[in-house]
Formats: C-alpha cells, sequence, structure tokens
C-alpha cells in the first residue's frame, strides 16, 4: 500500500531571494534521507511562501523492504590485528563472516521498518541541517551552540504521513497537524488532513502556497490594473518573482507620483521604485514612463486598497524627492569637475587610481581612432574617454550604482556636450554579458573598446590573469566583450600574446562560439596554422573551416590528411627532386599541389577564406587516387622518399589554411 507525506516547516519571514534554493535543498535532503533507508517517492512537490518551506511526496510504502547488507572485510589469512579491528567495526565474531574468493564479508539482514519511523529520524536531521545561506538562533536556547540555527525563528512542523501524524521534535517544536493561515486574513490554528488536502486547506485560509499561482497572479493582476488606467505595465519578471516571495495572498494596485518627479531620468525613477519599494512602473500610450506604479499588498483591504495605496504613494514620493534632490545637485557641479575627484579612487594598488585609468583610457580611445582601427572623431573620443568614469563620484551613483554611465551620458547631455559624446558615456560599459547590446556608434565603440582593453591588458600587464574559478577583475566579461565589439564592429586589433593574452582571448572565442554551433577544434585547427592574431580574421577563417567540413570534400580531405600525417610520423620525409617519368598520380597528385598550395596561400593573405578551401578542396581526388594506386613506402629509396615529399607538401598545403591534425572526426 502507498501512501502521501507532508512536511511543512512554519517559520517568520523567510526573505524572498532565499525561497528558490530552498525548495530545491529541501527536496534533495528529503530524497537523501529516504534513499539511506531504501525508499524513494513516486514524486516531490515544494512549496514556499514567506512564512513556510513544505513539501509532498506521493507514492510512499507504509514500510521498508528488508534489505541485507555485505561489507568487505580483510583477506584470508590478514594480521589478526586487520581482523579484529573489522570485527569491531561490524560487530560479529569471526564464525559469523563469510569467506567468498578469499576474501571475508560481513552479511547483516535488516528487517524492514515503518516509514513513519525513517521519516521520525529523517526530519530533526533535514531541520539541523539546513544550507541557510544565513541563519540565526533565538530565545533561551541560544545561548548554547547546540541549539537550532534557522532562516528565521522556526515556530511550527506539520508533518503526516498519510492521515497519521508522524512524531517528531526539534529544540522543543514538536511535530503536529495544525499550522497557521494568513497573517491577517486567518486566526487561530488551522487544521491539516493530509498531504492531499494542504493546499486547498491553506488556500481557504488565504495562503497561495504554489509560487507560480502566486507569480501569474501578480503579472496578470499588475497588467490589468495599468491597462485599467489606460497603461502599459513595464514587463519585470525579476520583480514578479520577489513580489511573490513576499507575499501569501498577493493583491496589485496601481498607485500614482506627482508628475513633477518626471523631469528625473527614468531610469532613476524605475530603480527607485523598484529597488527600494519593489513596485513595477507603466508606459503612457505614447510609450513614455507614466506617473503610475503597480505595489502589491498582501491584503484584500476593506476599502478596496485606497490606504494601502496612499501610504505607498507617500513612501515613493519621499524616494523620489531624494532621487530629484540629487539630480539637481549633480548637475550643479561640471563633468570636468567631477572627473577631478576621480584621483581620490584606487582602481587597484598595481595600477593606480581611476584618474589614471581615465589617462589611459583616453589615449587609447585616440589612438584607436587615429590609427584607423576604429572609425569616429578622435576629438570626441577622447573627450568621450576622459568624463566616462566622472560619474561615479556623483550623489546619484553613489545612490545606485547600477546607473553609473548612464547618469554620465544624462549630465553630460544636459551640460550641453555633443550626443555622440553623451552616448558613448551613457553605453561605454556594453556589452556587460551575454544578450547584452553591443555599441556599434564609432565613438561608443572607441570608448568602449578602449575601456576594456584597458582592463585586459593592465592587469595581464601585471600578472594577475584569472585563475581557475577565480576571476576578481572580471577579465572574462572583458574579454568578451572585446570579442563582441571586434566582431559586430569589424575591427581590426592586434591583440598580442605577451603574458598569454591571446591565448586567453582565444579561450573566450571558443566559449562564446559554442552556443553559435562552432566546436572548439575547429578554432585550435586555424589557431595551429599560425601568424593569428586578429579575433574578426581568425572567426572568419573558422567559418570557412566549419562550411568547408561539412561537404563531402571536406570529410574526405581530412581523411586524407590524416593518413598522410600517420605516415609520415614513420618517416623522416626530406624534399626530394621529382622523379623521372612518375605514375600518373603522382603527376596528378604533383599538379594539383602546385596549383593549390599558392592558390590556398594568396587566398588567405587576401583574406578570401572561401577560396583557401575551394583550392584545397581541389587536392581532394588526387590525394584518394593517390592512396588508390601507389604504395608510400615503395621498396626503392628513391620512390620512397618522393613520395613521403608529396605526402609533406600536401600536409603543407593544408597547414597553409588550418592545422587539420587538430580537427576531430
Amino acid at each position: 500500500m502507498m501512501t502521501d507525506f507532508l512536511l511543512e516547516l512554519r517559520s517568520e519571514e523567510i526573505p524572498a531571494r532565499m525561497q528558490a534554493k530552498a525548495k530545491e535543498d529541501l527536496a534533495r535532503l528529503f530524497a537523501d534521507a529516504l534513499a539511506k533507508a531504501g525508499l524513494a517517492a513516486a514524486s516531490v512537490e515544494t512549496f514556499a511562501t514567506p512564512r513556510r518551506l513544505a513539501l509532498i511526496a506521493t507514492g510512499l510504502p507504509l514500510e521498508t523492504a528488508a534489505v541485507s547488507e555485505e561489507t568487505k572485510g580483510p583477506k584470508v589469512g590478514a594480521p589478526p590485528q586487520a581482523m579484529e579491528g573489522f570485527l569491531r567495526k561490524v560487530g560479529l565474531t569471526q564464525d559469523q563472516l563469510v569467506e567468498s574468493d578469499g576474501v571475508y564479508f560481513a552479511v547483516v539482514d535488516k528487517p524492514g521498518r515503518k516509514t513513519a519511523d525513517v521519516l521520525a529520524e529523517a526530519i530533526p536531521a533535514i531541520i539541523r541541517a539546513f544550507p541557510w545561506p544565513k541563519s540565526q538562533r533565538w530565545g533561551a536556547a541560544s545561548i548554547s551552540t547546540e541549539s537550532l540555527r534557522w532562516v528565521r525563528p522556526l515556530q511550527g512542523i506539520v508533518a503526516l504521513l498519510g492521515d497519521q501524524v508522524v512524531p517528531c521534535e526539534v529544540d522543543g517544536i514538536v511535530s503536529g497537524r495544525t499550522t497557521m493561515g494568513h497573517r491577517f486574513h486567518s486566526s487561530g490554528p488551522v487544521e491539516i488532513a493530509n498531504a492531499g488536502a494542504y493546499v486547498e486547506t491553506l488556500r481557504v485560509a488565504h495562503v497561495i502556497v504554489h509560487f507560480s499561482e502566486r507569480c501569474a497572479i501578480i503579472r496578470d493582476g499588475a497588467r490589468a490594473a495599468a491597462s485599467a488606467a489606460g497603461l502599459t505595465l513595464v514587463e519585470d519578471e525579476g520583480l514578479v518573482a520577489e513580489n511573490a516571495g513576499l507575499t501569501e495572498w498577493p493583491v496589485p494596485m496601481l498607485g500614482r507620483f506627482d508628475p513633477a518627479y518626471l523631469a528625473v531620468p527614468q531610469e532613476v525613477i524605475q530603480l527607485t521604485a523598484r529597488v527600494n519599494q519593489k513596485y513595477f512602473v507603466c508606459h503612457d500610450s505614447a510609450g513614455k514612463l507614466a506617473n503610475a506604479f503597480v505595489c502589491t499588498a498582501n491584503i484584500v483591504a476593506n476599502d478596496g486598497g485606497a490606504a494601502i495605496v496612499a501610504g505607498n504613494e507617500k513612501v515613493l514620493a519621499a524616494r523620489l524627492s531624494d532621487a530629484k534632490f540629487f539630480w539637481e545637485q549633480d548637475l550643479k557641479v561640471a563633468l570636468d569637475d567631477q572627473a577631478k575627484k576621480l584621483d581620490r579612487i584606487t582602481f587597484h594598488e598595481k595600477l593606480g587610481t581611476v584618474a589614471d585609468k581615465v589617462e589611459r583610457l583616453a589615449k587609447l580611445a585616440r589612438w584607436l581612432v587615429e590609427e584607423g582601427i576604429v572609425k569616429g572623431d578622435p576629438d570626441q573620443a577622447e573627450r568621450a574617454a576622459r568624463l566616462a568614469k566622472a560619474d561615479l563620484v556623483t550623489g546619484m551613483v553613489g545612490e545606485f550604482p547600477e546607473l553609473q554611465g548612464i547618469m554620465g551620458g544624462y549630465y553630460a547631455r544636459a551640460q550641453g556636450e555633443p550626443d555622440a559624446v553623451a552616448d558613448a558615456i551613457r553605453d561605454h560599459y556594453k556589452p556587460v554579458g551575454q544578450g547584452d547590446d553591443v555599441p556599434t556608434a564609432p565613438v561608443t565603440v572607441a570608448v568602449s573598446l578602449a575601456d576594456k582593453l584597458d582592463t585586459f591588458h593592465s592587469f595581464f600587464g601585471v600578472d594577475m590573469q584569472p585563475t581557475g574559478s577565480k576571476d576578481p577583475f572580471a577579465l572574462r566579461r572583458a574579454g568578451l566583450g572585446i570579442i563582441a565589439l571586434m566582431t559586430t564592429n569589424n575591427v581590426r586589433y592586434p591583440i598580442g600574446d605577451a603574458h598569454g593574452q591571446w591565448d586567453f582571448i582565444v579561450d573566450r572565442l571558443k566559449v562564446q562560439q559554442r552556443e553559435a554551433g562552432i566546436s572548439h577544434d575547429l578554432i585550435e585547427a586555424v589557431v595551429g596554422a599560425g601568424a593569428e592574431n586578429l579575433v574578426v580574421r581568425l572567426l572568419a577563417r573558422v567559418k570557412a573551416l566549419q562550411a568547408f567540413m561539412e561537404t563531402g570534400d571536406g570529410a574526405n580531405l581530412l581523411a586524407g590528411y590524416k593518413r598522410a600525417a600517420n605516415i609520415l610520423k614513420q618517416s623522416d620525409a626530406d624534399g626530394t627532386e621529382p622523379l623521372q617519368g612518375p605514375s600518373p598520380e603522382e603527376a596528378a597528385l604533383l599538379a594539383a599541389l602546385d596549383t593549390a598550395e599558392p592558390a590556398a596561400r594568396a587566398a588567405v593573405g587576401a583574406e578570401d577564406f572561401t577560396a583557401a578551401m575551394i583550392a584545397l578542396a581541389s587536392l581532394r581526388a588526387p590525394i584518394d587516387a593517390f592512396f588508390d594506386g601507389v604504395m608510400v613506402n615503395d621498396p626503392d629509396p628513391a620512390i620512397r622518399a618522393f613520395r613521403l615529399s608529396l605526402l609533406s607538401r600536401f600536409r603543407d598545403a593544408c597547414h597553409a589554411v588550418a592545422d587539420f591534425s587538430k580537427i576531430e572526426g
């Protein structure tokens, strides 16, 4: 007979950011505890709300099966001390051991156990072993380090196997079948009959235990509230999840703020609402930020929510007033003057201050334009670079570090800087991750690339490159940003290999291109051909090679190359003069090499990589015919040497395009 099990751990408010991981940990710890007893549930579902963490396991037997445990012991004839130690460990005498193939085994038959007994032992162990990122002790027992630690004070345990309570106790908290409903919409204990009744019993008590259901209520309710006011909600799934982690009975409501605050940059308003208050913002019919927000209450108010909305409007007004103050005060100080304060901020002890970085950044941005590596106006590139970090010392960025760059762009535009300069300041941190927009405006590209190259070269220059999983200066992200800027804008900047920088970029390129369907071995093959330090050209060669390898000519040429390479490994092939009267196969391969080899090299030099592959493709038929028609290791030394020299030339012709030995397959 199978039955279901319910475990609810009720506490004071669990932080929203910890709930998703807590559900995963509860499922894992529970499954591990069952597995040790030889049990497994048909399914396990976990739940989290601000006040409870719960689990329902279905399909559990009422008893575990009897098991026979076998423990390997010492070999027959082992020293007495080894045998004595083993017997103490297993609690048996030597005549109770079983001998098999010269080795003693302890075989212990364990009878089945009641599942309720297994769970009664497992629940306290799970609670005490729970890996909260932060936890606390409370009450009189907290003076002892042996007392229970939990994310917030633990208040109740519901443990039901079928209709019966699984009796257990943790730090004075005894399991039962009663829990508590919504903090405001329910009073007194709520009795749970069994696992199957859990969700709906709590729903009656105004608690929605399914996280996904609370998310849907918030998402749909916020959209509806905005739509009813003729507005469009600014979608934010992170905010949906956060509000779902803060409420057990979510009720979205629309509020308003003074339109005068719309003079503040919209990113500031959105961050103020989102970060400080967990509010959604809205757009009007023109797609501009509206003086409206959606908050999520945890209660159905008797007045329709008027008092709740008014309270939230008051709180947001205070926050926006502070933001408006920062905005107005920052505007009074020229960015040039703000930039002078950067010498007070250390960039890195080995690399000087942020002001030192800005100086390097300005010179590099100008150089990139003057050298024609990036298009644009060199004066604007230098100007934008010199102001790019100035907003780091403003009041607004001090309050919202996420707005660095963005606020600098606003201040620059308001203070009369050209749009190209303001845009470059705003976007010079981009791209900051996979999927982020990659700048294409010339001045922005110059400043963004210079910023990342300076960080990249500087830290490698002082031998502080990433090691293993550690990357404290985000050089992997900088490397991916450099690659994205170069490939999107066809920027040809030679990375160089000092301190392993080119190898590092190649490794990042492998990571980036894996998602584009290009395997790492093709990149290795092009790199192995040597003399390449331009990301754009490297990637073009790789893509041409990939297209070639997907054809029959490519696959067959690779097979011929590998066969030739294996033969050459076993021989010392020196160049030799062509034989008098070569065989038709030798003559055909020689003629093909005389044509294909220079053509491939010339095509690579001209960066016509498709033509280079076509030149190699012309070798496919001659090399196949050569292997079919001649024996390379001919008894005649002169003939053997000539044939080996043909294979050596064939290999070298391939290497002019890519090191085919690196290609898998």
